[in-house]
């Protein structure tokens, strides 16, 4: 009779153990991180690493785990740095080895860092009134709420200063009507921050609590990238809010653009953290296959494509120490950033790209993980401005001239 346990072992077991985590650091990037900032990278480690099969089953079945998320919160991992009452500090570093270890283990979770600490919060923190702060902040930063940022709709993605949803004033009350789109958290959250038109055109933050009659938010299904977060459309129809429900700190859409460019060197930190992942799955795999009587890692053509992928994630490392750098003194500026995005995007698909190569026909197992950063990406290098976007910015720095229009 077969051992039906070491035959059900078998089929679970993965063939090679590619996820252990090798802290690749060449130069020595993060060798000095001080004691308080590493702690919160063991803390994003730990989750990371304790929650990966779990991640990797609602990726594969499209499901958002919010236990997850809120699990989060209550390791203090969801602040992205934002300074406010009830806050607990955490430097630029620390906000950026948080959303490197938390994407190094899933993409998604790392979206959730972004939304729910990079875009909620941080608008509230940087424009909200003092009871706004007191009511949201707090809970925002321990998941006990769920928080979303709707800026894109439908037609209006890269150039979402055009922005068509209106708030128009009525008596004590404003009244809400437009679409959004692509906004994570925005059909199973409890609050979200929608920008919208008033009545003078201005471009302002409304709190909008998703419960509120006239709000509806549908989620977005079919996604073939960050399966495992919640992204919606969402449908305002006649949604009345009271007055005080305004940011009173947004007046145009700069301010709408400031916490945009406050998350953008973040996104810089989870694509080193995606590419992070995938080179090591890489690393380990060619040491570990062996074709043609030895290990893949003794072929001079593997050894060449190891050296060239940690070439550049050496780079995208130093990217990002030194902009966190710069932000510590308050001297980061907002085109620096976008830079780095554009860089660590652009470099971080190629990794996996060659990752998912060297893994042969094992690079499109869910159990080796890098098809899924693979995919992950590809939303990574798409949000908070396209790569496209990104060279304009960088060009009308450079050049003085302005090629939008």
């Amino acid at each position: 009779m077969p051992d039906f346990a070491v035959l059900h072992e078998r089929e679970t077991v993965p063939d090679y153990d590619v996820s252990t985590p090798l802290d690749t650091d060449y130069y020595g990037v993060f060798a000095d991180v001080p004691q308080t900032d590493r702690a919160f990278w063991d803390r994003a480690r730990s989750f990371a690493t304790e929650s990966l099969d779990e991640l990797t089953t609602a990726w594969d079945k499209a499901e958002y785990p919010l236990h997850l998320a809120r699990r989060l919160g209550e390791l203090d991992l969801l602040t992205d740095g934002v300074v406010g009452p009830g806050l607990s500090p955490m430097s630029p570093l620390a906000a950026g080895l948080v959303n490197m270890e938390i994407s190094r283990g899933d993409g998604s979770m790392g979206t959730v860092v972004a939304v729910q600490g990079g875009l909620a919060l941080r608008s509230i923190a940087l424009f909200g009134s003092p009871e706004q702060q007191e009511r949201w902040l707090v809970p925002l930063a321990r998941a006990e709420k769920l928080g979303a940022f709707a800026l894109t709709e439908p037609d209006h993605g890269s150039d979402s200063v055009g922005l068509e949803t209106t708030a128009q004033r009525d008596g004590d009350e404003w009244v809400l009507n437009g679409e959004k789109k692509w906004i994570g958290n925005g059909s199973v959250g409890d609050v979200t921050v929608v920008w919208a038109r008033d009545d003078d055109g201005n471009v302002r933050g409304f709190l909008v609590e998703q419960d509120t009659p006239g709000y509806h938010g549908e989620t977005i299904t079919g996604k073939g990238s960050l399966r495992a977060i919640h992204q919606a459309r969402i449908t305002l129809t006649d949604v009345r809010i009271p007055l005080d429900a305004v940011l009173p700190g947004t007046h145009t859409f700069k301010d709408a653009s400031t916490v945009l460019f406050a998350t953008r060197l973040g996104v810089a930190w989870s694509a080193l953290g995606h590419a992070t992942a995938v080179f090591e799955a890489a690393l380990n795999y060619s040491t570990q296959r062996i074709q043609f009587g030895k290990p893949l890692a003794g072929f001079q053509l593997v050894q060449e494509r190891l050296t060239m992928m940690l070439s550049r994630l050496t780079s995208m490392q130093l990217h990002c120490l030194r902009l966190a750098e710069l932000d510590g003194t308050g001297t980061l500026r907002p085109i620096q950033a976008s830079l780095a995005k554009y860089h660590n995007t652009r470099a971080a698909r190629e990794i996996a790209s060659m990752a998912r190569d060297m893994l042969g026909g094992n690079g499109i197992l869910l159990e080796n993980h890098v098809i899924q950063h693979l995919a992950d990406i590809e939303s990574l290098h798409t949000y908070e401005g396209t790569e496209s976007v990104q060279s304009l910015l960088i060009g009308r720095d450079l050049t003085g001239i302005s090629a939008f229009r």
